[in-house]
């Protein structure tokens, strides 16, 4: 483990997380998509993986304003959000309580990116460079426009499931 003295090397630290998260999320989200059901649930994640793929070179682009390179680290937390996606798609269950179950996998994830994007912004505004943290607040309200769009879904999914017996 790295030893962490200054701000910069934190945020550092939080972009290579952040680039790790964001790479596993490019081949996770395939895989989310061909297990929905829903097609509108189905065009979300498949449009999230276009935008993902965005965010992977933005922070490429961060890190190369660092002067550091992205790689270098492994996010353990993605790792087991996207297990629990994993699990979600592995379920038997009804159509509707299967794609529900999947958005609440992504929408574990998109709050982890929130968290993630937000830390490293802060960061960045505190060492004084507007240019990463506009890069990372970009990055940072796509999240949370995702997380929106997946609790619109979520309310779609349920007014239209069949009723409880």
């Amino acid at each position: 483990m790295s030893k962490l003295n200054t701000l910069g090397e934190l945020l550092i630290h939080n972009v290579k997380d952040l680039y790790s998260a964001e790479t596993q999320l490019v081949k996770a989200l395939p895989k989310m998509a061909k297990a929905a059901n829903d097609a509108d649930l189905k065009k979300g994640f498949e449009d999230h993986l276009e935008e993902t793929k965005v965010h992977v070179t933005r922070l490429e682009q961060v890190a190369e304003l660092l002067g550091a390179s992205p790689r270098g680290l492994s996010c353990k937390a993605m790792k087991g959000l996207v297990e629990e996606g994993e699990e979600a798609i592995k379920e038997e269950a009804e159509e509707h309580i299967k794609d529900l179950a999947l958005i609440a996998a992504a929408q574990k994830v998109e709050h982890y990116e929130i968290s993630g994007y937000g830390t490293a912004r802060a960061l960045a505004e505190a060492i004084g460079n507007k240019e990463v943290a506009e890069l990372l607040k970009t990055t940072e309200d796509e999240e949370g426009a995702t997380d929106k769009k997946l609790t619109a879904a979520a309310k779609t999914i349920t007014a239209s499931a069949p009723a409880e017996a």
